[in-house]
């Protein structure tokens, strides 16, 4: 925890907002915040059909009221049918509300192209890191002589690497590819596990597709070199695919692990052991705040089964909102239903304004001096950052690491926060700034003008 300076750089960023509510002179009026994955807080506005269901869902009276389309009423009542006593305010099963497991189990063969999916095999959860910390719960043994490890992709998402060290696990490292675009790299795989050799037992291998904070997106065939690999090392798997939703450009597209493994056919199909997680935080619903994600477990032992359900068992449920804004990510409104224009233009704007912003992104960061951004292909943008030596020497004088101290002066000088790239497990020498970049346009126009006229300064006063 002392390690994340993201915290530190958020908890200035929170003393900055109140100085400006009281009106301290500052060369901004406001804070851009594109630390997070947060649409919403990125300017995003949240779909119509979603927040109508979740008020009619809250307020029942709502269902009587023509205020609300009656798809919306139709949608709340089946919904409040499903709680017990039906109330949003009950306590659910285990897994979730029965027929909204089943619902995701139906989206999950929709998406896998009629790969079934069993609804036995997936749990929801108050979002995607707290199933990941369950399922490591069971794979990481404590008490053993030889600690677990998991081979993990640098950079990675500081939580992640959090929930895998705050269970005692010991992180082995493998180098995400920043010359070819953050690709992940088999023969990499090969040089992780060969190091874990007198550290560690290796257990499992993390991978996040697309990627998070690098935005790459996998292709098949590397999708089927780390199939061939977890099954040759008898590792489990765990895929992180929350951002699913998030691909963009010619030629990306997302395919889901568990696709792709039963595509391979036997005996990897059968043997190899997989966790996939999603969530209705990211992707155009956006709804970080409701907490509402799940995974699905493929392959399992069926004796360990139990085991993990008990585990879920010990906390009381995902939020019944967030389980049912996965519900309507799941089952979005449907062409000739009332509520499907509105829908339908509201998701294209979303779609529109990231490329947009892609595009925008590309020109601007990679006109400026000392950085270089490679092609995005989801969420986030990781630029790498030339600093010059004497921005480097001041940053050490100052005890802080190099990245961070630039974050930290764009933080006072210009008012936007973003994050430092050694928060992620970064080559070492290497320095990167890491931001999102599905906002609204408005937003992201504000945050590259600011960040090119800091910038601009940063290199003349330290060059």
């Amino acid at each position: 925890m002392k390690k994340l300076e993201y915290l530190v750089l958020a908890r200035r960023a929170s003393q900055i907002k109140e100085e400006l509510r009281q009106r301290v002179r500052k060369p901004y009026k406001e804070v851009l915040d594109v630390s997070w994955g947060d649409p919403h807080k990125a300017g995003v506005k949240p779909l119509s059909y979603v927040r109508q269901v979740l008020a009619a869902c809250l307020y029942p009276q709502l269902l009587n009221s023509n205020r609300l389309p009656v798809d919306v009423r139709q949608r709340a009542q089946s919904l409040l049918k499903e709680c017990a006593g039906g109330s949003v305010g009950s306590y659910t099963s285990t897994r979730g509300i029965s027929e909204i497991v089943h619902r995701v189990s139906e989206f999950i063969t929709r998406r896998d192209g009629g790969t079934p999916s069993y609804p036995e095999n997936i749990f929801i959860s108050p979002g995607s890191m707290w199933a990941l910390g369950n399922i490591l719960n069971v794979l990481v043994n404590s008490e053993a002589s030889h600690r677990a490890g998991v081979l993990t992709p640098m950079p990675c998402h500081p939580t992640s690497l959090a929930s895998i060290t705050g269970r005692g696990a010991v992180i082995v490292p493998y180098n995400l590819s920043e010359e070819q675009g953050w690709a992940l790299q088999a023969e990499e795989l090969h040089r992780a596990l060969e190091s874990a050799k007198g550290v560690c037992n290796p257990v499992a291998l993390y991978v996040v597709n697309p990627g998070n904070p690098a935005g790459y997106v996998q292709s098949r065939k590397t999708i089927q070199e780390v199939l061939q690999f977890v099954s040759e090392k008898r590792l489990f798997l765990l895929a992180d695919e929350v951002y699913q939703d998030c691909v963009h450009g010619e030629n990306n597209e997302f395919v889901s692990y568990k696709r792709v493994l039963a595509e391979m056919g036997p005996p990897l199909s059968d043997t190899v052991e997989l966790a996939s997680f999603h969530s209705a935080s990211k992707g155009f619903m956006g709804e970080c705040g409701l907490r509402g994600g799940y995974v699905e477990l493929v392959n399992l032992d069926p004796a360990v089964m139990p085991y993990i359900y008990k585990l879920f068992s010990t906390d009381a449920g995902a939020p019944v909102l967030g389980q049912f804004a996965l519900d309507l990510m799941m089952k979005p409104p449907q062409p000739g239903e009332t509520s499907y224009p509105l829908y339908s233009v509201e998701t294209q704007h979303i779609r529109t304004t990231m490329v947009h912003n892609v595009k925008r992104v590309l020109e601007v960061v990679n006109n400026l001096p000392g950085f270089c951004c490679q092609p995005l292909k989801g969420a986030f943008a990781f630029p790498r950052l030339h600093l010059p030596p004497k921005a480097i020497q001041k940053a050490k004088e100052m005890g802080m690491q190099p990245d961070v101290f630039y974050c930290i002066r764009l933080l006072e000088e210009a008012g936007v926060l973003v994050n430092p790239g050694c928060d992620y497990g970064q080559k070492e020498g290497s320095h990167h700034i890491r931001f999102y970049i599905m906002t609204s346009e408005d937003m992201m126009e504000e945050v590259l003008g600011r960040l090119s006229c800091f910038h601009t300064q940063f290199m003349k006063d330290f060059s």
